[in-house]
């Protein structure tokens, strides 16, 4: 006879914070830069896979996964690994000046998904993903001699200065910081739960393809637009999934103006919506493969790396217009290839399928479906969407528009609870663990979730 083993649950040895972490967290606010945030009072101290503990022992469920950097959540042993064992070679010899066998093949299996058949890519690599955004708008301007620049309403590009000019999300990245990059407009995301432009969820990608033409009739001339750039599903916005329709008409349309199309995949991409890349998700709608491919956050499990990637007729520009001092360091590009071996299903995860990234398809279908069903329930929750394990849920007001306030307190009940999150968006709670996640503890999650919903109600 056999006897079931319970999920596991979060610990929760002190009331959040406990007096290690209270200590920390004076220690900090005393040394550090007052621009870090700190929603919540939790300080990490070490972790297991999805699970994050601190110095109290508190042990919390991760499901935002450090912003959707922790691929394969906390302490890998395939990552640990491969990273111990690049140390013990040599930590840094400049990408810039010596080329390296281990960012060599990395660049290598990165454009192998994005590849077409006499179509070849490069890669540049960085450190962060504003650094990735700065390197794209740079090659775009320089490869077309043009100067402007396209964004949307909502998104998120980094916080350099040309990445702030570029995010759209929030005017607190902007306050204050003036002038910033010239030559750039934004146009609204065609959300569908709230369609701009007076359309209709169905018509709002069209409506703002539409807007852009009219801008080129009337503001910006379209044969000086260097780019649009664009997060295929829109992240720090509020975890937006737009039309079928808007990607393949955003190709069609730059295609017309000779414009380069840029995706930010910084957020979305390395395997979390089930595809490498999200852009991949709307391929069967049309062509909507772009020019310029943005990448960082999850594509090291943590270790900071990023990459742009560009088809080779687009990396025109000349040598030592670029570079980069850290950039495609070698420790991190050793736990980049490992975090693919497990996205990728080359080595597989426990208990994860044959892929992280098929794992994130499979859970993620799962959670979206479990979240959806908790609508008839908290009439609040407004809309729930999404793709594999990118999903974002909208609070609402009774009359429909958002609500922040309600937001905070769950975002709040549901920590105090166990279950670490993160909120974006004017009203959303982003859904985004490491692609680890099993559906045993997905299920953990979504109790708790429904635990502190209905101490809202």
């Amino acid at each position: 006879m056999t006897t079931a083993t319970k999920a596991r649950q979060p610990i929760l040895k002190t009331s959040l914070p406990g007096p290690r972490t209270r200590a920390i967290m004076e220690r900090d606010a005393q040394h550090l830069s007052t621009s870090y945030v700190r929603p919540y009072p939790f300080v990490p101290d070490h972790g297991e896979g999805v699970w994050l503990s601190d110095p109290d022992g508190n042990t919390m469920l991760d499901f935002f996964a450090g912003i959707a950097v922790s691929t394969t959540g906390h302490a890998h042993p395939h990552v640990v690994k491969a990273v111990q064992e690049q140390v013990t070679k040599f930590t840094h010899v400049c990408l810039s000046d010596y080329p390296q066998e281990i960012t060599t093949s990395l660049a290598e299996r990165l454009v192998k998904h994005v590849e077409r058949p006499g179509e070849k890519w490069r890669v540049f690599f960085g450190n962060s993903g504003a650094e990735a955004v700065e390197a794209a708008v740079k090659l775009a301007r320089n490869h077309t001699g043009r100067a402007h620049i396209i964004s949307t309403m909502g998104s998120f590009h980094g916080r350099t200065y040309g990445a702030i000019t570029l995010t759209g999300s929030k005017t607190k990245y902007k306050r204050g910081f003036g002038p910033l990059l010239p030559a750039v407009s934004h146009v609204p995301y065609p959300n569908p739960f709230r369609p701009p432009l007076g359309s209709t969820p169905e018509a709002c990608g069209q409506a703002v393809l539409n807007h852009i033409r009219e801008l080129f009739v009337g503001v910006i001339p379209s044969d000086e637009v260097a780019a649009i750039i664009v997060e295929p599903m829109q992240g720090e916005g509020g975890y937006i999934v737009p039309p079928a329709d808007f990607l393949p008409g955003l190709r069609q349309l730059c295609d017309e103006h000779g414009i380069m199309l840029i995706y930010d995949e910084v957020q979305a991409g390395m395997g979390r919506t089930g595809k490498m890349f999200s852009y991949q998700q709307f391929e069967q709608y049309g062509e909507v493969q772009p020019d310029i491919i943005t990448v960082a956050k999850g594509i090291a499990s943590g270790m900071p790396i990023s990459a742009l990637l560009a088809k080779e007729s687009v990396m025109t520009w000349p040598v030592g217009s670029h570079g980069s001092t850290y950039g495609g360091n070698p420790v991190a590009a050793a736990a980049a290839h490992a975090t693919l071996d497990l996205i990728e299903g080359v080595v597989k995860h426990p208990g994860c399928g044959e892929s992280l990234m098929q794992n994130a398809a499979d859970v993620g279908a799962y959670l979206l479906s479990e979240l959806k069903a908790m609508q008839s329930e908290f009439p609040f929750l407004g809309d729930v969407r999404g793709q594999g394990l990118f999903i974002g849920l909208e609070f609402v007001k009774p009359d429909g528009s958002p609500d922040g306030a309600l937001r905070d307190r769950a975002s709040t009940a549901i920590f105090e609870r166990g279950l670490l999150n993160l909120d974006c968006g004017e009203a959303v709670i982003r859904v985004s663990p490491p692609l680890i996640l099993t559906r045993e503890d997905a299920e953990t999650g979504l109790e708790i979730m429904r635990e502190a919903l209905r101490g809202l109600s």
